[in-house]
């Protein structure tokens, strides 16, 4: 890639859908059958059709770049303890799914493939995630399927399925189907023998297994449980030290991202530049050559952080990593989304330090980013100390704002947290912030960092005491997670004890902004 031109992003992104299946799907479909399930019967294209005739919402597909790479097939029954759940062919008619009932309380599961090639990405957890959301949707009150234990027949000879499966629980052995399904918040509910005796891996047995709707709302019953909408973010404080390829650092971000997708993060944040980690494996120069030198490594960090956010299923804010365009040094936070997509925010606000060493000059567009948890913002440190961008980042509908910082001493760490709690306060959403601690020995202007990774929230009585939903000691590599509420920011903002937003004076006061040659008022 020319490192003076713009980067074409679409370089770097996959597309991942989870859409519904088509009829056009069938020979890719059959196909993923006879990779997934050697030596069984595929799909006939009768029981495909039947299907997407009868439940069209129940029968998904999860394609990237144009490719069928998973899929799933499910049906709605009524629940009854008599129904022969042993017997999948009877209870899903041999696949043709004529015993459909519209109305059923039970989603049952009839079969889920992920092709060989795509294990690993947590496709499954998308599919079931999507079978849960259709339960939600339709007010179903459990979700039921029968798994292979595919890992079985390795320990046939030593031990009953009966334990094999209880060791799969207690953790002590590991099944790529079972330790998925359990992963998914499914509980065993018995173990099913003949179930599919041409699975020969399975030794012919299938788990019973449930997982039930904690939203079902009970006809003529009044609900206690509050509504939320909660979105699980993690944050890393990341130690800097020293590597002696691109390798070693990835391998060290793909650590964090790892344990964000085992917490299942729907966001991870790096901190602000912290691929200057990869100047330690470099040849010294004077700073503003070797922030030019670190930009070439941007492909290589869009190729690693776009893989690492469709496979471990989480939108990932990239820290933050140096750009060259058209000869002007940018300092860019990447969105990854875990769709394969990816975007852009350019820091608006360059500081003395990074203007003198660096050379780095300033983007000029506030973007807000939709998500598939809502519109959040990216402020890269500095940016984050101008109340004119959380303004504007709220008008446009962000609801949290991401921010990876930099710093080198308390002072600095300590501007940057008290102006992130303040815009909490201010526009009634929750910031994330993010920072490098260690040392970088002969690496200039990156050389010691000071940090306190924090999640904030605004300051009321239905938020945590201090505004503090979650932070982490200074200075000791970590990731903290912790689930915010949407719906309680929601509440919060028509209601709370004081309104900031609403209460502004814009008679006497506005914030005036251009974007794209257009003027808006805040």
């Amino acid at each position: 890639m020319d490192g003076q031109s713009t980067i074409d992003l679409s370089d770097f992104e996959s597309k991942l859908v989870v859409r519904k299946m088509t009829l056009d799907d069938f020979d890719a479909v059959v196909q993923l059958q006879k990779n997934c399930f050697e030596g069984m019967q595929p799909w006939g294209r009768a029981q495909i059709e039947s299907q997407l005739e009868i439940f069209p919402e129940g029968q998904l597909v999860i394609e990237i770049d144009g490719e069928i790479a998973a899929s799933s097939s499910s049906l709605l029954l009524n629940y009854d303890d008599d129904l022969e759940w042993h017997n999948w062919q009877k209870t899903a008619d041999n696949g043709y799914i004529r015993n459909h009932a519209p109305k059923g309380d039970t989603l049952y599961g009839i079969e889920m493939m992920v092709s060989p090639e795509y294990r690993g990405m947590r496709l499954s957890r998308r599919l079931y995630d999507a079978r849960k959301e259709l339960c939600r949707t339709k007010n179903v009150t459990r979700m039921i399927v029968g798994g292979r234990i595919p890992g079985y027949h390795r320990h046939a000879d030593e031990m009953s399925a009966r334990e094999y499966v209880e060791r799969v629980i207690n953790k002590s052995l590991y099944d790529p189907v079972l330790t998925a399904q359990l992963a998914n918040g499914f509980s065993l509910q018995g173990l099913i023998p003949d179930y599919l005796p041409s699975d020969t891996q399975s030794g012919g047995y299938a788990t019973f297994l449930e997982w039930t709707n904690l939203d079902v709302r009970l006809k003529g019953k009044r609900r206690f449980r509050r509504s939320v909408q909660p979105v699980r973010i993690g944050a890393v404080q990341y130690q800097m030290r020293t590597v002696t390829n691109f390798d070693e650092f990835a391998k060290q971000a793909r650590y964090f991202v790892d344990v964000a997708g085992d917490y299942k993060c729907d966001f991870l944040l790096f901190p602000e530049l912290f691929t200057t980690q990869l100047l330690s494996c470099m040849p010294s120069q004077r700073p503003g050559s070797a922030a030019r030198s670190l930009a070439e490594f941007t492909p290589q960090y869009l190729e690693l952080f776009s893989d690492m956010a469709i496979s471990f299923d989480c939108n990932i804010i990239g820290g933050s990593q140096f750009v060259v365009e058209d000869d002007v040094l940018y300092n860019v936070s990447f969105l990854f989304r875990r769709d394969g997509s990816i975007e852009k925010q350019y820091k608006i606000h360059i500081t003395p330090s990074e203007r003198k060493w660096w050379g780095v000059s300033g983007g000029d567009k506030i973007e807000v980013f939709d998500t598939d948890c809502g519109p959040i913002s990216i402020q890269i440190c500095y940016d984050s100390e101008f109340p004119e961008m959380t303004r504007i980042a709220t008008a446009k509908g962000a609801r949290i704002v991401f921010v990876p910082f930099n710093t080198d001493t308390r002072h600095g760490y300590q501007r940057v947290r008290t102006c992130a709690q303040a815009r909490c306060v201010e526009n009634h959403v929750f910031v994330a912030i993010a920072g490098c601690t260690g040392n970088l020995p002969f690496v200039e202007n990156a050389d010691i960092h000071y940090a306190q990774t924090a999640i904030f929230t605004p300051l009321d009585v239905m938020f945590a005491r201090d505004g503090i939903a979650a932070e982490a000691n200074p200075n000791v590599e970590t990731v903290i997670i912790h689930d915010v509420d949407l719906e309680l920011l929601r509440r919060h903002r028509e209601q709370g004890t004081v309104q900031n937003w609403n209460d502004r004076r814009t008679d006497l006061y506005q914030v005036r902004y251009q974007q794209d040659g257009v003027q808006e008022d805040v």
